[in-house]
């Protein structure tokens, strides 16, 4: 989801930037700290591995309900390019949407920009016991799809979530939403509007017209 279907990356950094600074605390490499990973890992880093987990809970809840409150003022601004359209193109394919951060974003983001309808399943970081690098969130995925996991293409931003896509025995798209190292990805694109896409697409389908459709998993 995040960096796949939304920018949103630039509002994490805001929100968790104003949230530290009461704590008075500046992270210079608080991007870095950030990509791919779920909240409590990041709280812990961040504000130190003794806490308690309702503290630790309580720390990545504040944040998050101040990124929705940043991202409800221009929401539209961060919708990645070409979305919509791809989606539509490819409206027979089984979806899904895999992704690291808690419900209430997944569920605001979807409802926000009208993308609910488009995906049959969602699987959120809560709900599998590894996050990503792990490959849960991508296995329960498809499982709820019912499509084998090799018949699977992942669309990822982070390389935490492209390890998890390949330890699933996924095929993997990656969207450089803002310029990442990527190691063994079948395919890399600036967004949905990136002409690689199309045909790559179009070589991975062709051979299995006899058989269901690929699906195609989205994600954090």
């Amino acid at each position: 989801m995040d960096g796949v279907l939304i920018n949103s990356m630039p509002l994490h950094m805001q929100a968790w930037e104003d949230y530290l600074l009461p704590f008075g605390m500046r992270v210079d490499d608080l991007e870095s700290r950030m990509h791919g990973r779920r909240n409590p890992e990041l709280v812990r880093d961040l504000f130190g591995e003794g806490l308690p987990e309702d503290v630790v809970l309580e720390h990545g809840a504040a944040k998050e309900r101040l990124f929705r409150k940043l991202l409800a003022e221009d929401i539209e601004r961060f919708r990645i390019p070409g979305l919509v359209s791809f989606i539509r193109r490819h409206a027979d394919v089984p979806k899904a949407v895999g992704s690291n951060a808690e419900r209430a974003n997944v569920d605001f983001i979807l409802d926000r920009l009208a993308l609910r309808t488009y995906f049959q399943a969602i699987v959120d970081g809560s709900e599998v016991a590894k996050p990503k690098p792990f490959p849960d969130i991508y296995l329960l995925a498809a499982e709820r799809l019912h499509i084998e996991p090799s018949r699977c293409i992942v669309f990822e931003d982070s390389p935490a979530g492209a390890e998890a896509a390949r330890a699933a025995k996924m095929r993997v798209v990656a969207v450089e939403t803002i310029p990442t190292e990527f190691t063994g990805v079948d395919l890399v694109i600036r967004d949905f509007e990136d002409s690689k896409l199309e045909p790559w697409l179009l070589s991975q389908t062709s051979s299995e017209i006899e058989t269901p459709p690929v699906s195609t998993g989205v994600e954090h």
